[in-house]
């Protein structure tokens, strides 16, 4: 599987399309092990279905994974399917600390009605679930605001955290943060140079950025190893933003640890 994701990235595929040099391709051993380094405490591997039957191979996995890495969180996915409701259910029931779920790869539709019991299943139990929903890098039909719009709006305490910043429609998912309770936003690839030199950050939304973050709702997010540049850059991009120790250290540490790691 993972050489499989990581052809897609070396050919430009349809849904990256740019060039997208990886940078850390090493074992997961050596990967762990440079997090380590880096002095990350904690961190997830955060896998992702994109067809049916496929989820619950990808939840075994990470459960194996989490188990023999004490780092890690114990993470999940699902996929609208026959039997979604009932492996959610197992997997809360196990403790599973975050699930994750890419809209762009999955090709489905946050407001499929094979869905909502999850939803609501998961607003319940105050589980996150890290949801890329943006149209970055390339938009398709389920793609954007519209979707987890919906799902908020039937489950308003649902613990959302939006990807990417929600990348490129950022005032939306910026105004669903502030308008949901748990709804959040990460920081994976906003701000770097490799995301701003086609979806820049509007600098008009910061001030309302620094609140988010000191209100705990902007959360560190990394997409470590996929990434095109050092695992750092994300990390002075974040401090020269120039909002503050507070702000940085409640994004970088005291928010995150609130939300999956207490």
């Amino acid at each position: 599987m993972q050489a499989k994701v990581w052809a897609q990235f070396d050919a430009a595929g349809p849904l990256i399309g740019r060039e997208w040099p990886i940078r850390y391709r090493g074992s997961d051993q050596e990967r762990v092990e440079q997090l380590r380094a880096l002095g990350v405490r904690r961190f997830s591997a955060l896998s992702y279905a994109h067809r049916p039957g496929m989820a619950e191979w990808l939840n075994d996995w990470a459960a194996g994974f989490a188990a023999d890495v004490p780092e890690c969180l114990r993470s999940a996915t699902f996929f609208p399917e026959p039997g979604v409701e009932e492996y959610v259910a197992a997997r809360l029931a196990d403790g599973v600390d975050v699930f994750k779920v890419h809209v762009q790869v999955g090709g489905f539709d946050l407001r499929d009605a094979a869905l909502d019991a999850v939803w609501g299943l998961l607003a319940e139990a105050g589980t996150p679930i890290v949801i890329h929903a943006g149209s970055g890098p390339v938009p398709t039909p389920y793609t954007g605001p519209a979707p987890l719009l919906g799902v908020l709006e039937r489950h308003p305490a649902l613990t959302a955290v939006v990807a990417h910043m929600g990348a490129p429609e950022y005032e939306p998912f910026l105004a669903m943060a502030e308008r949901f309770p748990r709804t959040h936003l990460d920081t994976t690839m906003a701000f770097v140079s490799f995301f701003e030199a086609e979806a820049p950050y509007p600098r008009s939304l910061m001030p309302r950025v620094r609140d988010l973050g000191l209100a705990g709702k902007v959360l560190l997010g990394t997409d470590f190893p996929a990434i095109p540049y050092p695992y750092a850059h994300q990390l002075e991009v974040l401090e020269g933003l120039n909002l503050g120790e507070e702000w940085l250290r409640a994004v970088c540490w005291e928010n995150g640890r609130r939300l999956v790691v207490a």
